[in-house]
């Protein structure tokens, strides 16, 4: 099926607006503005259905961030309010007290501990402007588990959840976003990596996979099985006990 894209931007400014109606007709749609495709997108569909003066950005380096000019480029394009907040104080002031409790801080935790205090940091900010926080992830994404639960992965309403990596830059491009944002390399900006070094294999490959069910490596395939089934449970409400 040929994917058109500006019928789903249409679509999907609509459903936004649709959500804020019934969640908030007044409030503000507040986004973490990486400088990437997803969080660009989204920026822009918030823009074209809310208007300019309903969005915020919140730009959130740890530390210097080698590529925050495309995340300046992004809001500037866009004419939206926007924050800088540096997360570097408050991470070091977490690890540093995280290992003179229990003496270790694992690479795991380095790496998901940044998205996790940037979603507080989203959250302090919506609730201190009447916003509600826009989840950026999208479907290739999700698919293989490549979020961090109660970071990226949080947000109060998805507009991207349900197209891949391709899909996303088709709908960049009907919003007529700058094409270095679109063509970005997709990379956490954490781990130092693009998203398909840490992989290890294409988001090409995996569009392909979701849309068609078709992958021509089989060890890709397996690990993409793999991927899916063992992070099935971020994209599930937490697992509850009942009593009967």
């Amino acid at each position: 099926m040929i994917f058109d894209a500006m019928q789903a931007k249409n679509a999907c400014v609509s459903w936004i607006q649709a959500w804020f109606l019934k969640n908030g007709h007044d409030s503000n749609a507040v986004i973490g503005i990486s400088g990437g495709k997803d969080s660009s997108v989204v920026a822009a569909l918030c823009v074209e259905a809310l208007g300019a003066e309903r969005v915020i950005g919140v730009l959130m380096p740890n530390g210097v961030q080698k590529d925050i000019q495309d995340a300046r480029l992004l809001v500037d394009h866009l004419k939206i309010k926007n924050y800088t907040i540096n997360i570097a104080n408050a991470y070091l002031a977490l690890e540093t007290a995280i290992l003179e409790e229990i003496g270790l801080f694992s690479k795991q935790s380095a790496t998901n501990m940044p998205a996790r205090l940037r979603m507080t940091t989203l959250y302090a900010v919506s609730q201190s402007n009447n916003g509600r926080v826009v989840n950026t992830c999208n479907l290739s994404e999700d698919w293989v588990g490549y979020s961090t639960r109660y970071g990226d992965a949080a947000g109060d309403f998805s507009p991207l959840a349900c197209f891949t990596v391709a899909e996303v830059k088709e709908l960049g491009r009907a919003l007529h976003l700058p094409e270095t944002l679109v063509e970005k390399t997709p990379a956490d900006g954490l781990s130092g990596f693009s998203d398909e070094d840490n992989l290890g294999f294409t988001y090409q490959v995996l569009d392909q996979y979701i849309r068609t069910g078709v992958c021509q490596d089989p060890v890709i395939k397996e690990k993409i099985d793999t991927l899916h089934r063992n992070n099935a449970f971020k994209l599930r409400y937490m697992d509850c006990f009942q009593l009967s």
